[in-house]
């Protein structure tokens, strides 16, 4: 039942956030007089559909309701670059189909920073060292228990070939007091393919065993889940709202370092697959895994890390939600044809060489990046089902 309230929670999150990413193309292309002919929830086949006299996105726009829960769309009258019917998205300027393009991401980025203000005032669990805030308007408060225990441990694993147990406390990893689940997963990432003594309590008896980390993988460096542990939480008052902006961009900055890091480890592993000596093989399954590692589709956010967020609380959620609403607002700044950057990308580059973007060429281009990005998609989903199965 968690695991099907957690899939349910977060396809609602994740539709939700694509229609509100919608809503803000709409809006936009209707203040400047671009016609809005459909939104859609979901995608076809229509499930249900009634076409409105009068609404917020304009007259006579059909509204409807689709059977595939993928997110959602707007469709506007002539919405190709090309096109000059009078009304259309072709025939506006061209900062008018930019401001249109990036209406969505500014939608997205909006969220993050109404849910990161709630969350600043609420309660903001710290994530990093250096995250934003007012100093002169900033209560650190620890929360939850000193205690880390494992909740999980994978077969086949560093340990169990140990004999780490499902209730164990763990205290400390090489002399380091272990104090949260997340500090002691960043120990485990800093010896990784390391010997280390991990020390830990069972039924009251402290014990302690030395054990080689893996040097990577999708189970982790030594193969446990663990939870509990101290949370440190920010709380603000009147910087709430300022909290909110700077934690939206400071993130903001972190997925693109991010994104830059992953394409840096992608390319390396590939190059590094064909050399000929075994250890540089070796770094390259390394980088591949880490790639593997640092992205999540659909399956894995609705079937691994929704339900976690679900039985962790309401903030997690919230947190999580403003996370992947940043998320959606940077990958479609990126400059991926099928995507509103990728589209303002190729807008861009016909008008500074002068050519017609025809209605054959423009579909041909973003044709083609949608099935790459399918294609992505689905090796992605393969990998998270597997995760879904551990």
């Amino acid at each position: 039942m968690e695991l099907l309230f957690g899939v349910l929670l977060g396809l609602f999150i994740l539709v939700l956030l694509v229609v509100v990413h919608e809503v803000g193309h709409g809006i936009v292309a209707r203040r400047n007089g671009v016609e809005v002919e459909e939104f859609g929830i979901g995608f076809p086949p229509l499930a249900w559909g009634k076409k409105i006299k009068k609404s917020f996105l304009g007259k006579n726009v059909l509204y409807s309701v689709n059977w595939l829960p993928l997110g959602g769309f707007v469709r506007l009258k002539g919405e190709y670059d090309a096109a000059t019917v009078k009304g259309g998205y072709g025939a506006a300027s061209y900062w008018v189909k930019t401001k249109i393009l990036f209406a969505g991401v500014a939608m997205n980025w909006l969220v993050a920073i109404l849910l990161f203000t709630v969350l600043a005032w609420a309660g903001m669990p710290k994530i990093m060292e250096n995250q934003f805030s007012v100093a002169a308007d900033t209560r650190i408060v620890q929360h939850g228990s000193s205690e880390v225990v494992v909740s999980q441990v994978v077969s086949d694993s560093p340990a169990q070939k140990m004999g780490l147990k499902v209730g164990d406390t763990l205290t400390a990893l090489d002399t380091v007091t272990v104090t949260s689940a997340a500090q002691f997963t960043e120990l485990t990432q800093r010896h990784a393919g390391q010997k280390v003594m991990l020390q830990y309590v069972r039924d009251g008896a402290q014990k302690e065993a030395e054990v080689r980390l893996r040097d990577g993988g999708t189970d982790g460096y030594l193969g446990v889940t663990a939870s509990g542990g101290t949370q440190e939480v920010m709380y603000a008052s009147w910087s709430a709202p300022i909290v909110g902006v700077g934690t939206t961009v400071q993130l903001t900055g972190a997925t693109f370092q991010g994104l830059g890091g992953m394409m840096m480890n992608l390319f390396q592993g590939i190059v590094q697959r064909w050399s000929g000596d075994e250890a540089t093989r070796h770094a390259a399954e390394r980088s591949l895994e880490n790639v593997g590692n640092s992205v999540a589709g659909p399956v894995g956010i609705l079937g691994v890390i929704f339900p976690q967020a679900g039985k962790a609380g309401l903030t997690p959620v919230i947190f999580l939600t403003a996370i992947i609403s940043l998320s959606l607002a940077v990958m479609n700044t990126l400059p991926i044809p099928a995507l509103d950057g990728g589209r303002w990308a190729v807008m861009t580059i016909y008008k500074l060489r002068g050519k017609l973007l025809t209605k054959e060429r423009e579909e041909t281009i973003q044709g083609t990046g949608m099935l790459v990005l399918f294609g992505l998609i689905i090796l992605i989903t393969i990998a998270d089902i597997g995760k879904v199965l551990r």
